[in-house]
């Protein structure tokens, strides 16, 4: 008999408005699927973001001590979602639940709403719905960006005035032997909103 999956928050809010009045710098990371890519995450990942605001992790961390490394290899808080890797798919073992991992974030910071879920299109597909009812499902309304993780391909664009933002992953790039990959960084800062790539070197 199995065991059944723990029970999550689907949706948690943080709002960081009066924390960060001036606004956040996000580092981005998803798919680190450690220990199945390597040991460790990539020492450069945690290099890229010493001097972030904030960390945001998409999912599929595999072990969730991940969020912890970060935590402390960066100096900065962390929050992360669960991601089917992180939820039993293909035998891998169910994350212990953690009030950092609800399968959906809804943050709120310097006037614009993030949601922050695993898996999100970053474009309309004909079997998929639209946009509109994806945020409504994850984030339960429309939100001014989504971050997203489980492709493993780095991506910023805009989908009906929504910026998706997917940093791709550190250790899996592209679903690819382990090598280092890319993460992102989301800045919104002083009235800014400034989305960009880092690949890792």
């Amino acid at each position: 008999m199995t065991s059944p999956l723990p029970e999550r928050r689907s949706l948690d809010h943080h709002d960081f408005t009066e924390e960060y009045p001036n606004g956040i710098l996000f580092g981005l990371v998803s798919d680190t699927h450690i220990p199945e890519a390597r040991f460790d995450v990539f020492d450069q990942a945690y290099d890229a973001f010493k001097e972030v605001d904030f960390i945001l992790h998409a999912g599929d961390m595999h072990d969730i001590a991940v969020l912890d490394y970060f935590e402390e290899r960066c100096g900065k808080p962390v929050l992360g979602v669960c991601g089917n890797g992180d939820d039993g798919s293909s035998g891998r073992e169910v994350a212990p639940d953690d009030p950092r991992l609800p399968y959906n974030q809804h943050i709120t910071v310097a006037g614009k709403k993030i949601g922050m879920t695993h898996d999100f299109p970053d474009r309309p597909y004909a079997h998929l719905s639209s946009i509109e009812e994806r945020m409504d499902r994850h984030f339960g309304g429309p939100v001014d960006i989504v971050i997203a993780g489980d492709t493993h391909v780095p991506v910023v664009v805009e989908w009906d005035e929504v910026l998706i933002i997917n940093s791709g992953s550190p250790t899996f790039p592209r679903n690819l032997q382990t090598q280092l990959g890319t993460v992102a960084f989301l800045d919104l800062r002083d009235g800014k909103l400034e989305a960009w790539i880092e690949q890792l070197h």
